[in-house]
């Protein structure tokens, strides 16, 4: 009943900058941080970004001073932008919450399905 669902994934050459984004729907009552990973081929899904329900935020080290996440509570919706690009960033991003749904009395995750970034060089 509660769905998250990412966009703005693409082809750019390094250098460049996307701008991803990931709205939460369906049956919500609330939901506390939200936080982006991304999974490379063979590699391990990686934190890369969270925020708070206050707006605390954190990085990974290796996209600190590039990256940025916020969200718009009124709108469930949060956003990763991602400035100067590298052919490292290439992944696949995943939005994830922590959403307590009106059919729950505790929150847990949801995960989006997922948006491909791939980075050029």
């Amino acid at each position: 009943q509660v769905q998250l669902v990412e966009s703005g994934g693409g082809l750019v050459q390094a250098g460049g900058s996307l701008r991803l984004s990931c709205v939460a729907s369906g049956s919500i009552f609330s939901i506390n941080a939200m936080g982006w990973y991304r999974q490379a081929p063979g590699k391990q899904r990686e934190l890369v970004a969270s925020i708070t329900s206050g707006g605390s935020t954190g990085y990974a080290d290796s996209v600190k001073g590039r990256f940025t996440i916020s969200r718009d509570s009124a709108k469930n919706t949060v956003y990763l932008q991602m400035n100067s690009l590298k052919p490292e960033d290439t992944a696949a991003y995943y939005c994830n919450a922590d959403i307590r749904s009106i059919l729950s009395s505790y929150p847990r995750a949801y995960w989006g399905q997922g948006t491909q970034v791939t980075v050029s060089s």
